[in-house]
């Protein structure tokens, strides 16, 4: 007889507290029930069940079988159900968060491509430079850049991105150009004003240690791309992620102001709620995610 429906019958008759509910339970005869735990007794060369005309009871050894045997079938019905998960169709509402920079310039552009592969899927795509919490504000994924502060959460990477110190030519040419990190102190800078650590820059030296450059800054904005309009205009320096600068880069409008200073490079993930399982929807647009942007970064934007 099969292992499996040998444990599921024992195990059935432990729950139900007898082998006329355990039949009901499982859709089949009481003897076959009785069949089944008295094959998995005979295998065992054990006693599992103490058995009276009133009632039906775990033996000392049956009960330590049953710990270990409800365990097995637990998994193994995890395992079918993973299965059945992995094949199903992606459907249902997906919420997503994504800070303001990436979404509009680089997620908004390539969700059509994901709707019309997946019809059955309705995004809601919160654009938001704020810290959500996915389970407790219902979301099911993230978007987000740089080092993960939640190891709770799974995470997978999408691409990178690299962090420098912008400026356009005229603004240089009217101030300067900084030699080093600590020049940054003369000139004007221009800051994300939702950063939670205020006006301060971490910037990679050349000895590799993170320097902290703190500056009230001439201008704040809580807007990644107004910042850059601002530093192709000439009001000062940004430092601003490579998928928010490269075009305007390659173009021209602004240049590296210490191109010496080594990259900041920096992961860019989809990070969701830990679990066994992936649901099909949020696996499906990672995938997607994944699939879109392997040819991007760190400075190819």
């Amino acid at each position: 007889m099969d292992r499996l429906t040998e444990m599921e019958a024992f195990a059935t008759v432990v729950d139900q507290g007898g082998f006329t509910d355990a039949a009901k339970k499982m859709g089949i005869s009481k003897s076959a029930v009785s069949k089944h735990v008295s094959s998995l007794e005979a295998r065992l060369g054990a006693r599992l069940l103490n058995r009276t005309t009133r009632r039906v009871s775990p033996t000392e050894i049956g009960l330590a079988y049953y710990d270990r045997a409800r365990r097995v079938l637990n998994d193994a019905g995890e395992a079918d159900a993973l299965v059945t998960s992995m094949q199903s169709a992606p459907s249902g509402l997906l919420r997503i968060s994504v800070a303001t920079d990436f979404g509009v310039n680089h997620l908004s552009p390539v969700l059509g491509e994901f709707l019309s592969d997946f019809p059955d899927v309705n995004v809601n795509m919160e654009l938001a430079n704020r810290y959500v919490e996915l389970i407790s504000e219902g979301f099911d994924m993230a978007i987000r850049v740089g080092e993960l502060e939640d190891s709770s959460l799974r995470a997978r990477k999408i691409s990178t991105t690299t962090r420098r110190m912008v400026g356009s030519p005229a603004y240089f040419e009217k101030y300067g150009r900084p030699g080093r990190i600590d020049d940054l102190n003369e000139h004007k800078l221009l800051h994300y004003s939702s950063q939670s650590s205020g006006n301060v820059w971490k910037i990679p030296a050349p000895s590799g240690e993170m320097r902290q450059v703190r500056s009230a800054g001439w201008l704040s904005v809580n807007d990644g791309q107004s910042l850059l309009n601002a530093a192709i205009s000439g009001l000062g320096i940004a430092y601003l992620p490579s998928f928010l600068y490269a075009d305007a880069l390659e173009q021209g409008l602004v240049v590296d102001a210490i191109p010496d200073l080594p990259a900041d490079t920096q992961g860019i993930y989809a990070v969701y709620p830990p679990g066994r399982f992936t649901q099909p929807k949020v696996r499906a647009f990672i995938d997607f995610l994944v699939h879109v942007f392997a040819d991007k970064g760190p400075d190819n934007w």
